[in-house]
């Protein structure tokens, strides 16, 4: 990934053919071997750390002058601090591999950097002068090169929206794992669409049905006439699209039962997503004796005075606490509600799918989570959302 991004952006190739130790990794354009001096005025090498701003995983115009720095404090050769490029205090915010932002810097030109060279060498410039000007041999050209790490990405292209926000040591809670999403209906499509975006391991998917005309409006992205025409399964048509995007996702043209339950077994977390009750209850009370922990969505929708009420449920499951699941799940095949029909609506598809993904960031560690709920619901006319089941 590394020569092949950097081959490809004529500004990080024009860095690396000037000698500089460059790597990029997670989004991140890094630059090894900086000489500085430090307060002490001595001379060190830090690191200069910038998000890359990329389109089809090519350099575009950096989006900020703001670069970041692993090191101490840059010095001038008296041991005083570099004034003119403050922008923060002390912030030893971790990203990755040992990989940490000491500080953070500013220099910002009239009309920002057109590219990463120039906006590169112009730190090195400001932060490296003191340490040259002890000591003329030193630079931050050596030559030497980088190794390729293949290892490291589910994505087909780099995450930079993670580092642009300086969260990619957060998005490694997900690596490892490996998801089902049972069901790719309304909300579970809903689901893949947002799993998708994390570098999960893996992601497995199971529909038998075709992906049809009325499943179009109520899921994400627009299927085409020519699509619809091809009758696709449902894994199928959702693996064509996300797999554009993550390398791990598994699909499985048939429902749960019985004969297949047993590759469930080895999921980190599963997301079920089906209207059939009797297989609902057949899956979790599998899970259950798996230890594995699943996440159940609900939709209950009916029509009151020419408008629509319902309520949107998510309930948790987990080898810590499941006793509550059946007082929280019903047994009935269906409710007698107008979801029952198949009359599904986008927004509260998602708004189901967004509920469910939340708690499975939460239980990442991804997100805070203060009350540990197990059950979740959400009152359409009355806005009101109620957590209960919890794990003070």
């Amino acid at each position: 990934m590394l020569q092949q991004q950097i081959n490809r952006s004529p500004d990080l190739k024009r860095l690396r053919d000037e000698g500089f130790e460059i790597e990029v990794k997670g989004g991140y354009l890094i630059v090894h071997h900086i000489p500085y001096v430090n307060a002490n005025r001595e001379i060190k090498f830090g690191k200069l750390i910038s998000s890359l701003s990329l389109n089809n995983n090519v350099t575009i115009k950096p989006d900020n002058h703001v670069i970041n720095f692993m090191g101490e404090y840059p010095c001038n050769n008296d041991g005083t601090i570099i004034t003119g490029i403050q922008h923060s205090g002390q912030l030893n915010q971790a990203l990755f591999d040992g990989m940490v932002i000491n500080f953070s810097f500013s220099n910002r030109p009239a009309n920002g950097y057109d590219n990463y060279y120039e906006k590169i060498a112009r730190y090195v410039e400001i932060i490296s002068a003191p340490a040259r000007s002890v000591d003329k041999m030193v630079t931050a050209k050596t030559f030497k090169v980088v190794a390729d790490n293949e290892d490291e990405t589910v994505f087909k292209y780099i995450d930079s929206n993670s580092s642009r926000g300086n969260i990619y040591q957060l998005n490694s809670k997900f690596k490892g794992q490996s998801i089902a999403i049972i069901g790719l209906g309304g909300t579970g499509s809903y689901v893949l669409d947002f799993v998708a975006k994390t570098p999960v391991d893996k992601i497995l998917v199971f529909d038998g049905d075709d992906f049809l005309q009325h499943n179009a409006f109520r899921s994400p992205g627009a299927a085409s006439t020519e699509i619809l025409n091809m009758h696709m399964k449902k894994v199928d048509y959702f693996t064509a699209i996300y797999s554009q995007m993550h390398r791990g996702i598994q699909a499985f043209p048939e429902n749960v039962t019985e004969a297949n339950i047993d590759l469930l077994k080895a999921m980190s977390y599963v997301f079920i997503c089906i209207d059939s009750n009797s297989a609902r209850g057949m899956i979790i009370s599998r899970l259950r004796e798996f230890g594995v922990n699943f996440i159940d969505t609900g939709l209950g929708v009916n029509v009151v005075e020419d408008a629509l009420i319902g309520t949107i449920r998510v309930t948790l499951g987990t080898s810590v606490k499941n006793d509550h699941i059946p007082n929280r799940i019903g047994s009935a095949e269906h409710d007698d509600d107008d979801y029952a029909t198949n009359i599904q609506i986008a927004d509260l598809n998602a708004l189901n799918a967004l509920m469910a993904v939340i708690k499975w960031k939460k239980l990442c560690g991804f997100y805070q989570d203060l009350k540990h709920e197990h059950h979740s619901t959400y009152t359409i006319n009355t806005s009101q959302l109620i957590n209960e089941d919890t794990i003070e």
